[in-house]
């Protein structure tokens, strides 16, 4: 089954589509994601933090992202603070949106890079199908690794 020209992704308040919904000027997906960078000479993961809002309008058509990297840091203690001033920026943004509430959103793929990181909403292809076509049969959104497929319900596949 093809990816629907917009695609329907589900507000669930304790899971990680809980800060999407509606705003006076469309619809809004705001997110916190720790993109990985590598390892440290102990091991641990590193990870650049980045705080992420998109806009969309009443239609579901991207009309803007805002995205600012926080601090390149190890896993660990020393890390919740970044992540802290990050979520935070999420709030500060969220707050300034009239009208906002959280709620249900459809929007349409849309694809925006930041320091080389994919940013979006970005139609995948699981591989061929009868007679060598290719077919896009998921969206995936980026970086986050939040997969939506039919039944086009909203729900996000793990």
């Amino acid at each position: 089954m093809t990816v629907p020209d917009l695609v329907p992704i589900r507000h669930e308040p304790h899971f990680r589509t809980s800060t999407i919904g509606l705003w006076g000027g469309g619809q809004f997906f705001a997110h916190l994601s720790g993109v990985f960078a590598g390892r440290d000479t102990d091991g641990r993961v590193v990870r650049r933090w980045y705080s992420a809002l998109h806009e969309f309008d009443v239609d579901g058509q991207h009309l803007d992202s805002h995205i600012k990297s926080a601090e390149t840091i190890a896993d660990g203690p020393e890390r919740v603070p970044v992540v802290e001033a990050a979520q935070r920026l999420i709030g500060e943004w969220l707050d300034s949106l009239p009208g906002r509430r959280f709620a249900d959103i459809v929007v349409a793929p849309f694809a925006v890079e930041v320091d080389g990181i994919l940013f979006g909403l970005v139609l995948e292809c699981r591989g061929e199908y009868p007679e060598g076509e290719e077919q896009e049969d998921w969206a995936e959104f980026y970086p986050n690794r939040l997969g939506f497929s039919a039944p086009w319900d909203g729900l996000c596949d793990m």
